[in-house]
């Protein structure tokens, strides 16, 4: 029975993946083998040592302490793309909305409750909130992942002229971005040429600020700037002096903080990027399948920290090695099993940078115990188990 601990409310369409003879999932930590979280941050948590793996229904996971999970050999998984339609969908919404005014001409309405002659007063200061539309206009979408890409290619057939910039653009994303999205060079030429600019990238030191005091200088008088990726990403105080200044025209974030909250042209969004049940549902089917498949095979997809890595599964023992700088330890396990007559009935073996990902498949119930002992106690081991 694997015990699993969630940290956040988790969708139940996720969670019914675990079947209960096999799972038990609960909201209090007792030596779990997994955890499932969203938005919790982990840390300053004190990690069970019983725990394998962690599953973060969302993309990012910058609320989970990475490096300390790799050090304890605990598989960090994410959901890339699972909310991706989810945020596309906001972020297009919230240019419109941009686009025309709609927060502000909404919020005047408000004002004229009860008043003599609404319909008179209406078309008398609607021209104050009318905006333009985004049709012809560019966009400058920054990170082309599988939520940059969507958003690119959704806004192009709305007839906007798009820009992409991503420097690490993926052949996955490749594929599918359309051949209409222009090619931006550096992020100052997209910035100085677009009308609106999008973000969606992970926040961390390569990212943080990348949208700045210096670079915004560059903007265009009615440029607006889109931040649905991560607070931090876009310097908060420097896109509030730009919009007070009116260097920008707008600034919409959806990580409301006292920086931006209440200040003039910036509209906060309560986190709402990944919010909807939808994305919600797919997240969690995503990562509680890869963490089943992790606990019951080793297999791993979708890992943040871990090399992905998977063999069919034959019915036998499966041995999971994980080591850091190189792969003496599966050499010294196969002498290991070679010494007692053990023959390995599949393998399969990768790395990610450092880290080297080994699964080997034996003979059901074959003794393995002093072997997975020997090799877990090496300092270069993450992870020595065995799945029966």
């Amino acid at each position: 029975m694997y015990k699993i601990q969630t940290l956040n409310k988790i969708s139940e369409k996720g969670l019914s993946l675990l079947p209960a003879e096999s799972y038990s999932i609960s909201d209090e930590g007792n030596n779990p083998d997994g955890i499932i979280l969203r938005s919790y941050k982990m840390h300053d948590m004190e990690i069970p040592e019983s725990v394998k793996v962690i599953a973060r229904a969302g993309a990012g996971v910058n609320n989970i302490p990475l490096p300390k999970c790799t050090e304890k050999g605990i598989v960090v998984f994410n959901a890339p793309g699972a909310n991706a339609n989810s945020v596309k969908e906001l972020t297009i919404g919230a240019m419109l909305t941009t686009a025309r005014d709609f927060a502000g001409g909404v919020a005047w309405t408000s004002t004229i409750v009860n008043e003599d002659d609404v319909a008179k007063l209406v078309e008398k200061n609607k021209s104050n909130y009318a905006g333009g539309e985004i049709s012809g206009k560019k966009l400058g979408v920054i990170g082309l992942g599988a939520i940059g890409v969507q958003i690119a290619n959704a806004c192009s057939n709305l007839g906007m002229k798009v820009y992409g910039y991503d420097p690490y653009l993926t052949v996955q994303a490749a594929w599918t971005i359309s051949s209409k999205i222009k090619k931006a060079n550096s992020i100052e030429k997209m910035l100085k040429e677009c009308d609106y600019i999008t973000v969606h990238v992970p926040l961390n030191d390569g990212t943080r600020g990348i949208i700045n005091k210096e670079n915004m200088k560059l903007m265009k008088k009615n440029a607006v700037i889109l931040n649905f990726a991560r607070g931090g990403i876009v310097d908060d105080q420097a896109a509030v002096d730009a919009c007070e200044s009116g260097q920008i025209a707008k600034y919409v974030t959806d990580f409301p903080n006292n920086t931006v909250i209440g200040k003039k042209n910036v509209i906060c969004v309560p986190h709402l990027g990944a919010s909807t049940q939808e994305a919600e549902e797919n997240c969690a089917e995503m990562v509680a399948s890869q963490m089943k498949d992790y606990l019951e095979t080793g297999n791993i997809a979708n890992s943040v920290n871990f090399p992905a890595c998977s063999l069919d599964a034959s019915g036998g023992s499966r041995i999971i090695l994980a080591s850091l700088e190189n792969n003496d330890v599966l050499n010294d396990f196969l002498t290991g099993l070679s010494g007692k007559g053990i023959p390995t009935e599949g393998m399969a073996s990768h790395h990610r940078g450092d880290i080297f990902y080994n699964i080997l498949e034996v003979s059901k119930g074959s003794d393995v115990k002093d072997l997975i002992e020997k090799a877990g106690s090496e300092d270069k081991v993450l992870i020595a188990r065995v799945i029966d």
